[in-house]
């Protein structure tokens, strides 16, 4: 998430004489329901995901673009979004993005296959683009610097709120009304932003305006595109395939051009100057590893609660609380506790935190009571809380303050890029273990070997936590599929929960290495 606009003397006022547009408490109410809309719909899709399969007949890595589609346009474009609110009114392009997320809302709702499902979580994502890095600039015009602090404080719990809620109002609306409703859900809130935020919001904007970096918008997105496509379409044309080959090779090229690119144009998309700073470039690392890490657990763990163990879309978005409510709790804490330590400790301690709850999830099996997985998600809510507080605070406080906006948009990228991530390259691999393991896990569960055989082209279901049970199948042959298909989709489980859990523990060896920042202050702003 991101920061953006800080330098009061940037701020021009364009708007006409109103009093109650400089309504400081009313502003803030305006930008938290704007956060809100992003916050609930961030969380919602993974419960509403089994749901989508089975109405749409998505396959695993349809369902991997449902998410990643809509993270990489975020992360694609959420500097571009700042950059346009700096240039044509930060109240102008925040209202143009709530709109445009709500009307993308609906389109996804009404679509009806999963490939348009996909095309509008991109749109969505490009107009939650220009919403929320517009959210905290507003903020900061109408609050002075002393009372700053406490509103985005306020913000902040609002948008913490809105994911903790995401996955229980997600489950009633898919359980009692369809899936289409979590989106619809959207509505409602976006026309009252626009109520409230055309008479209230203070128009601001930067008074020397710098040209965007379309070159650089442009490779960046092919480049990340090429190579989330590559990673997703592995697990169907196998990682040695010339076509996963070609996409990867093209996406490492057009990254490589990017930086290029960046190091000529006379105002970057993205600094490279502000990489030379350790403290911000292994900040940076450290939070897309975060997210890398929570967004796969949400992902998979989501399926494992609904398609395995059989609890409905709302039992298993309540339990999935213990992660986001911890995760509220302890981001502002980690906080409180990087103003006074500095951010090595919380960095580290979180990730460890992750990575430990990350290898107790390998001992998860099917018939796993949920006292099994609640402290895990305890774990995980309070290592990822410590990190996004303290990691942000490494990247932003080491910038001086006339680049902190770019340096909150670094950190959100790394969010989003994180979250793409996760997604993309863990689910490849369940994707992977599961094809490889599905014969010997039927087998050995007394499946037939020639039905075994015919299973493996279900796989995609297996890799959904799905047990591809035949029509008319009864009795023990039926129990066997599904104890054979459930014990190769676990396997699948493991092995990412481990590969998670080893790159979270290559994030906290970078801990000791980061450094406490002079601009502490502006560190508070962020995007979670």
């Amino acid at each position: 998430m991101a920061l953006v606009g800080d330098r009061e003397s940037e701020l021009v006022d364009s708007a006409p004489l109103n009093p109650r547009r400089g309504r400081k408490r009313l502003t803030l109410v305006v930008v938290s329901l704007g956060v809100m809309m992003v916050g609930i719909d961030g969380s919602v899709v993974s419960i509403a995901n089994p749901f989508i399969a089975k109405d749409l007949h998505a396959s695993l890595a349809d369902l991997q673009w449902v998410t990643n589609a809509y993270l990489l346009a975020l992360a694609v474009l959420l500097i571009v979004g700042g950059k346009l609110g700096d240039r044509y009114g930060r109240r102008r392009m925040f209202l143009v993005g709530v709109v445009g997320f709500a009307i993308a809302s609906v389109a996804i709702g009404l679509v009806g296959s999963i490939t348009g499902v996909i095309a509008f979580r991109v749109v969505q994502g490009a107009f939650g683009a220009l919403l929320m890095p517009n959210t905290l600039a507003l903020l900061r015009s109408a609050y002075p610097k002393d009372e700053l602090t406490q509103a985005v404080g306020v913000w902040g719990s609002a948008a913490g709120a809105a994911t903790a809620a995401g996955p229980i109002l997600g489950g009633l609306l898919v359980d009692n009304v369809s899936w289409q409703s979590v989106f619809y859900l959207n509505v409602p809130v976006g026309i009252a932003t626009v109520a409230l935020g055309l008479p209230f919001l203070l128009e601001s904007r930067e008074s020397h305006r710098t040209p965007l970096d379309w070159p650089g918008v442009l490779t960046l997105a092919a480049g990340l595109s090429a190579l989330i496509f590559g990673l997703v379409k592995a697990q169907e044309w196998t990682w040695g395939s010339p076509r996963t080959l070609g996409l990867l090779a093209a996406g490492v090229a057009l990254l490589v051009a990017f930086v290029v690119v960046e190091s000529r144009v006379p105002s970057p998309l993205l600094p490279l100057w502000l990489f030379k700073d350790r403290s911000v470039s292994f900040g940076s690392l450290v939070v897309l590893l975060n997210f890398f890490a929570l967004f796969g657990v949400l992902f998979f763990v989501s399926l494992y609660l609904q398609s395995v163990s059989g609890y409905s879309a709302l039992q298993a978005g309540i339990r999935t609380l213990p992660l986001t409510v911890f995760f509220s709790i302890f981001s502002p804490l980690g906080a409180r506790i990087t103003r006074h330590v500095g951010p090595r400790i919380p960095i580290g301690a979180g990730l460890l935190s992750v990575s430990l709850a990350l290898i107790l999830l390998t001992s998860l099996e099917p018939d796993s009571a949920y006292i099994h997985l609640w402290p895990e998600f305890i774990l995980l809510g309070i290592g990822i809380g410590m990190v996004i507080s303290a990691s942000t605070e490494a990247i932003v406080s080491n910038v001086d303050v006339d680049h902190a906006g770019i340096a909150g948009g670094l950190q959100s990228t790394a969010v989003q890029l994180g979250g793409v991530l996760g997604t993309a390259v863990l689910g490849s691999l369940l994707a992977g273990r599961v094809g490889g393991q599905l014969f010997d896990k039927l087998t050995n569960a007394g499946v037939p070997k020639d039905l075994a055989q015919q299973l493996l082209a279900s796989k995609e279901l297996v890799g959904q936590g799905v047990a591809p049970v035949p029509p008319g199948t009864t009795g023990a042959l039926a129990t066997a599929i599904t104890n054979g298909s459930h014990a190769a989709f676990m396997s699948g489980l493991h092995f990412a929960m481990l590969i998670a859990a080893a790159v979270t523990l290559i994030g906290a060896s970078l801990a000791p290495f980061i450094k406490r920042g002079e601009n502490e202050h502006d560190a508070m702003a962020i995007h979670i």
